[in-house]
């Protein structure tokens, strides 16, 4: 089974500073490999339009073949130290700077994160369970896309789920058809 860990479409520049956060780097967009080796992962576009429209992704893929919101941040920006804005996408950098993009969303208070359900991690008890307002936790596993939004023959290393901040983006899971269990917090 793929441990696929990265869900956006990252560049060579995003290899580069997935190495540098491996040597020990405190860089906010670490990443992990899956075990093909590929960096570059797309949230699948009917999880995306399930959910309606984002003003902001502030972790975007550099490249996307469909859009994640309607203005976006990639690494080159670095969204983690921009101004955030109306309704937030973040399907953030996976690995040990994940915890940082929830934060700023918790603190935001308005948008959905996609994350691995890891539901035992420090991370996730800080800032879902004790920040979110739901959770959307998604049967089945997520099959991420290609950087060139090919859908590839295996799934994502773990399950996923969606984590709301704010009134509207429960709804938004409530009513978003998405095959799940959503637990109001």
């Amino acid at each position: 089974m793929a441990r696929t860990r990265l869900a956006l479409l990252r560049s060579e520049e995003g290899a580069a500073r997935w190495s540098d956060a491996r040597a020990g780097s405190r860089k906010a967009w670490s990443h992990e490999r899956s075990r093909t080796g590929k960096f570059e992962w797309l949230t699948p576009p009917d999880l995306l339009h399930a959910l309606g429209d984002f003003d902001l992704d502030p972790a975007a893929p550099i490249h996307r073949p469909w859009p994640t919101a309607q203005f976006h941040y990639s690494m080159r920006e670095d969204g983690l130290i921009q101004p955030w804005f109306g309704r937030i996408w973040l399907n953030p950098p996976y690995g040990p700077h994940t915890h940082k993009w929830l934060a700023r969303l918790a603190a935001h208070g308005n948008g959905i994160a996609l994350i691995f359900a890891r539901t035992e991690t420090r991370m996730f008890f800080k800032w879902v369970w004790g920040r979110a307002d739901a959770v959307l936790f998604l049967r089945g596993r997520l099959t991420f896309f290609n950087s060139d939004g090919t859908k590839p023959g295996n799934s994502g290393g773990a399950p996923s789920c969606l984590a709301a901040y704010g009134p509207s983006n429960v709804d938004s899971l409530a009513q978003s058809g998405l095959d799940g269990k959503l637990i109001k917090l």
